[in-house]
C-alpha cells in the first residue's frame, strides 16, 4: 500500500506546483521585483499599498512588491540611491532634496490636503497661535517645524521667541503632552482619531487657516529619475496598481483596514478601523481623481519655504512632481 501511495502523493504535489519540479510558478517567476520604502511605521496613510498587495493589483501589473521600513537613511535617500524603487515622502522633503541634487520625483499625492495640526490637551487652553506664547513645543528636530509655527504665530500677532522648543523624537504624543511639553505636531487622521477613541479632548490649530501655502501635499508617493527614464513601464504599473489600492481603501475602508491589520497584526485594530473611516473622504478630497497634484500647490509652498529661509534658492517645481502615470490623467 505504501508503494502505491507514495508515487500518487508525488504526482499530486507536482501538479500543485504546476508540474515544474517544485520551482516557483512561471507567473511568479516573471514578476518584476520592486522595493517600496515606507516613511514611518505602518499606518492608515499606507493602507492603499497594503490593499493593492492583498487584492493582487500589483501582481496583475506584473509586480512583486516588498514593503520595507525606511531605516536610518530615510525613504528619500534610499529611493534616490536606487536601494528602493518607490517610497513615501512629503512635499517639503522632495523640495529640499531636489535642491540638494537628490533626484526624487513625486508621482502622487497620497492625501489631498494637509491633515497635520498642532495639538494640545483641551485643558491647556491653546486655541490660537498667540496662545502658544509661554508654552513648550515638542518636536522632532526639523527646521521646518520652527519656521511653520513662527509663520502662523506671526500671522496671529505673536512671536515664537516666546515658545520653548525641545526635541522629543518619537515619544508618544499622549505621554509627552502630559509630562514634557504643552503641544506637538500630529496627523489628525491617526493621533487625533486616537484621542477621540481615548476620550482625550484636544485643541487643534490648523496651519491652513493662517496660510494657504501651508496646505501642501503630505505624504506623497516617490520614485527616482533613473526609474522614470529607464523603466517607465514599471513606474506606470506600480502607480496604476497603487491608485487601485487607494480607490479600494476609499470604496471599502473596512476591508482595506483588515488588509493592513493582516499584514501588521500588532497595530491597534480599533484605531486602524476608526482612522481608516476618517480618511475615506480625505485621500482624494476635492481633486478630480486620487493622487492628482496641482502646480500651484507645489509652487506656493516652495515660495513660502524660500521666503522663510528654508531653501536657499527657488525650484522649478515642474521637475519635482508628475501626474503622468496616474490612471485619472488618461
Amino acid at each position: 500500500m505504501k508503494k502505491i501511495l507514495l508515487p500518487l502523493i508525488l504526482v499530486l504535489l507536482l501538479a500543485a506546483c504546476g508540474g515544474n519540479g517544485g520551482e516557483e510558478p512561471a507567473d511568479t517567476e516573471s514578476l518584476t521585483e520592486v522595493t517600496f520604502v515606507l516613511d514611518w511605521t505602518p499606518n492608515t496613510n499606507h493602507t492603499g499599498i497594503y490593499a493593492a498587495q492583498a487584492e493582487g493589483y500589483y501582481e496583475e501589473q506584473g509586480l512583486d512588491v516588498e514593503i520595507v521600513l525606511p531605516g536610518e537613511a530615510g525613504a528619500e535617500q534610499t529611493v534616490a540611491t536606487g536601494n528602493g524603487d518607490f517610497g513615501i515622502s512629503a512635499q517639503e522633503n522632495v523640495t529640499q532634496a531636489r535642491l540638494q541634487d537628490v533626484s526624487i520625483v513625486s508621482l502622487a499625492a497620497i492625501i489631498q490636503d494637509n491633515t497635520s495640526v498642532l495639538a494640545s490637551p483641551e485643558e491647556y487652553g491653546l486655541e490660537t497661535p498667540s496662545d502658544l506664547e509661554g508654552h513648550t513645543y515638542g518636536g522632532y528636530g526639523s527646521p521646518i517645524e520652527e519656521e511653520t509655527i513662527a509663520s502662523i504665530m506671526q500671522a496671529d500677532g505673536a512671536d515664537i521667541e516666546n515658545v520653548d522648543i525641545i526635541n522629543i523624537g518619537d515619544t508618544d504624543f499622549f505621554t509627552a503632552v502630559q509630562r514634557d511639553v504643552d503641544f506637538a505636531w500630529i496627523y489628525y487622521g491617526w493621533t487625533g482619531v486616537e484621542a477621540e477613541l481615548r476620550d482625550f479632548p484636544l485643541n487643534t490649530i490648523d496651519f491652513t487657516e493662517y496660510s494657504d501655502a501651508l496646505n501642501f501635499y503630505t505624504p506623497v508617493l516617490i520614485t527616482n529619475e533613473e526609474m522614470l527614464e529607464n523603466d517607465s513601464e514599471t513606474v506606470e504599473a506600480f502607480t496604476r496598481a497603487t491608485a487601485e489600492g487607494y480607490q479600494f481603501a476609499m470604496d471599502q475602508p473596512e476591508a482595506a483596514a483588515e488588509h493592513l491589520l493582516a499584514a501588521e497584526p500588532d497595530l491597534d485594530a480599533e484605531l486602524v478601523m476608526a482612522s481608516q473611516e476618517w480618511l475615506t473622504d480625505v485621500y482624494q478630497g476635492d481633486a478630480p481623481y486620487w493622487g492628482h497634484q496641482e502646480h500651484d500647490v507645489w509652487e506656493n509652498y516652495m515660495s513660502w519655504m524660500h521666503e522663510n529661509g528654508l531653501i536657499e534658492s527657488e525650484l522649478d517645481v515642474d521637475q519635482a512632481f508628475t501626474n503622468e502615470f496616474l490612471p485619472g490623467e488618461e
